[in-house]
């Protein structure tokens, strides 16, 4: 019958266990030197050998033959320890048996000595689960058990645990296993059970694990049921991103390229990764990010295996690092609501439309969208022209039509033409459109680019802040009213920013300068435009008021 490869490959002695040598040596020299507690308390997340050391543990006391600490797993002790024979060590799940029932009785067995071997062990995984009365019926016999019974218990949610226990244990503290020794454990394993494991695939299920060795194995086993293991065979078998993956949709966002990421998403989503999770390595991808772009030191050592510092460098040319923080929070809350989602789908690709066009509010502050600006012109921004008013061209009918009117170049039509009847027609349709044309004309004057605002922005380079400057490049632009420049904002950012002395100041000297004479200069965001005043109305009220009529303005 197969047996798990978790199950096969579990350490046997201390010397076998990863990642957990400050627990190791300090168990195997209590053992060497006699100094044994009478209660343990392992704790720490899934996976990381508790269950494991407390059945270790559990052999070395008994053993008869021990090896510098470690059991030497072939005496008898041992042998019945390993095949359960043995039945003065127990195993106790306290998920399933949490009562103060299961504890008197628990409680009870302890009087007996033990049959076979030298010590009574009773290791009870998950203590947390224990009821308050469980707890408290197991509080007097855990401080002073009899000197044949040993307690080992096991949590990964410490503070459930009550302090009265904590005080009447010796606590070991169980850390995540590195990737690094997570890959090679892995590697080692692949080889033993004859698993072809590239070292790429190695470290990747290494990263997902999360510090829990009994997780990658059991990954390991999913992966290498279609054979040889590499890292596109653990992406179908797990259901998540492969290293190049996560790069391309960061790449995607990073260019705005909406069509792209969704494109990305869509592949993910019928390939049957959950895109939740997708969102989910993409936060760790931005952690990485976020680390190589701010710290001055080398950081390699503390990013995935999955990146290389290359890699992340060349995704982080034109992020600033206001960027990366804007995105994982979108994606935090993107992953919060799709917890809930009835279409999580839909979710996934509206987040990643607020992640390619990023607004002023998605940032923490002022600074951090300005950071991204500047970042941006740094590695050069695409700038969209204004579009040039076209020329209509004739529906149909080419060369035959008379040419538009105020074309100087072209020949006058003879006197003795007429306009087709389709034409004539199409006239017809378009005449009652003007009036309103003239009426928009009218309401609201067009206003005349300022001829010196091009050269006014080359002038304020290295002379206002470049965050403002970037600002009025992208979202501003001047306009000629009443003799004077009016610089129009497009949002409330860049009319703060243009405002703000000495910035202000320093626009009115390089007007001045360009124009020869003093100038005028004001800020306005688009749409603020002043009433403009009626001088007809005026004149009324102030006769009225002359001849003392009161006159009630609305």
């Amino acid at each position: 019958m197969y047996q798990a490869l978790y199950r096969k490959w579990r350490p046997q002695t201390f010397a076998d266990v990863i990642g957990q040598q400050h627990v190791t040596d300090t168990l195997r020299a209590q053992i060497k030197s006699g100094r044994l507690s009478h209660a343990y308390l392992f704790t720490g997340t899934r996976g990381t050998g508790k269950t494991t050391c407390a059945k270790i543990l559990a052999r070395a006391v008994n053993c008869e033959h021990p090896v510098n600490g470690d059991p030497c797993n072939e005496c008898a002790a041992c042998r019945g320890i390993l095949d359960g024979s043995v039945l003065d060590v127990t195993e106790i799940d306290a998920a399933s048996n949490n009562g103060v029932d299961n504890i008197r009785d628990l409680r009870d067995e302890t009087r007996y000595t033990p049959a076979q071997v030298k010590k009574r062990v009773f290791i009870i995984d998950e203590v947390h689960m224990l009821s308050i009365g469980a707890f408290n019926a197991l509080l007097k016999t855990l401080e002073e058990p009899p000197e044949h019974v040993l307690f080992i218990l096991a949590t990964t949610e410490l503070h459930k645990v009550p302090a009265t226990i904590l005080s009447r244990c010796q606590r070991f503290d169980f850390r995540r296993i590195g990737a690094e020794d997570i890959a090679r454990r892995l590697l080692d394993v692949a080889a033993g059970e004859g698993i072809e494991l590239t070292e790429g695939a190695a470290r990747l299920i290494a990263r997902l694990a999360d510090g829990a060795m009994r997780d990658a194995l059991s990954m390991l086993d999913r992966a290498a049921a279609a054979g040889a293991v590499d890292e596109q065979t653990v992406t179908a078998a797990l259901g998540v991103l492969g290293q190049g993956d996560g790069v391309r949709l960061a790449e995607a966002l990073k260019a705005g390229d909406l069509a792209a990421a969704v494109g990305l998403l869509d592949e993910y989503y019928n390939e049957g990764r959950d895109l939740a999770a997708v969102y989910d390595q993409m936060l760790g991808l931005i952690r990485d990010a976020l680390l190589v772009k701010t710290s001055k030191t080398d950081v390699s050592a503390l990013i995935s295996p999955a990146y290389t510092v290359k890699t992340l460098q060349k995704l982080c040319d034109g992020l600033a690092a206001s960027t990366l923080l804007a995105w994982s929070r979108v994606i935090g809350e993107a992953l919060d609501r799709m917890r809930s989602a009835a279409n999580r789908r839909v979710e996934a690709e509206l987040c990643a439309v607020r992640l390619c066009s990023l607004g002023a509010e998605d940032y923490d502050t002022l600074g951090g969208r300005v950071e991204a600006l500047e970042e941006k012109m740094k590695h050069g921004v695409p700038v969209q022209a204004a579009p040039q008013a076209a020329p209509a061209a004739p529906a149909r009918g080419g060369d035959d039509l008379p040419p538009p009117p105020g074309d100087a170049d072209a020949p006058p039509p003879p006197d003795d033409s007429e306009a087709p009847p389709w034409l004539e027609e199409e006239q017809a349709q378009a005449a009652p459109a003007a009036p309103a044309k003239r009426a928009d004309k009218e309401s609201a004057p067009a206003q005349a680019d300022w001829p010196h605002w091009p050269a006014l922005l080359e002038g304020l380079a290295g002379k206002i802040n470049t965050g403002a400057l970037t600002n009025l490049k992208l979202s501003a632009r001047g306009v000629e009213e009443d003799g004077g420049l009016v610089i129009l904002c497009e949002d409330s950012i860049t009319v703060m920013l243009a405002k703000a002395e000495p910035t202000l100041r320093v626009i009115r000297e390089q007007a001045a300068a360009l124009t020869g004479a003093p100038i005028k200069v004001k800020v306005r965001e688009a749409g603020d435009e002043p009433v403009q005043k009626n001088t007809a109305v005026d004149e009324l009220i102030g006769r009225a008021k002359a001849f003392d009529i009161q006159v009630k303005e609305l």
